[in-house]
């Protein structure tokens, strides 16, 4: 069973910012094959469903994104799903908006959830979307920008991203190649 997880933070407030563009792929995810997130345990809302013909764990933490390995961990090890088979979505202050990187495996890159993570597991052996969200400008601080919602133009590109990292999502299910899927997605999405 390959195990999908988007990183965000719970609460209305925090819907539609920079920082739980995770979250956006899972809901889309959700959404377009009448999934719902029916289960909860070890702070994490959860399903298991057949995606392109395969199980998959589809995970969004209930815990803050700094705290995302607390629930990534358990909901694993609970389900005996190997840090191979586990892929995370999450946001890039270093890649430019617009931008997906798919990666096989590596570091948290600075970034808390991913750091959570890669604590609770034990290792960074495990694949990942970077969806881009860009630095911020006029000085804003990196916690102000990543807890903004994106803008209607912003939320325009955002959307077609949100779609393309679904549909890699998807071809990594049903494609155990994943280097092939990182050739596909990888790059500006238009």
């Amino acid at each position: 069973m390959k195990c999908i997880v988007g990183l965000g933070n719970i609460g209305k407030r925090f819907e539609q910012t920079k920082h739980n563009i995770g979250f956006e792929v899972i809901d889309y995810l959700l959404e377009s094959n009448q999934f719902k997130l029916d289960k909860q345990k070890f702070r994490g809302a959860y399903t298991i469903e057949r995606l392109g013909g395969e199980k998959v764990l589809l995970i969004e933490p209930m815990t803050m994104m700094n705290l995302s390995g607390e629930a990534v961990g358990p909901l694993m090890d609970y389900y005996n799903v190997d840090p191979e088979d586990l892929l995370v979505l999450y946001d890039d202050l270093d890649l430019p908006q617009g931008q997906v990187r798919l990666r096989q495996k590596g570091s948290a890159g600075g970034h808390n959830g991913m750091k959570s993570i890669i604590q609770h597991l034990g290792t960074d052996n495990f694949k990942r979307i970077r969806i881009g969200i860009g630095r911020p400008t006029n000085g804003m601080s990196v916690p102000d920008y990543v807890l903004q919602k994106f803008s209607k133009q912003e939320m325009e590109t955002m959307n077609k991203v949100i779609e393309h990292s679904a549909h890699a999502v998807e071809d990594y299910v049903s494609n155990s190649r994943f280097d092939h899927v990182m050739n596909e997605y990888n790059g500006e999405v238009s």
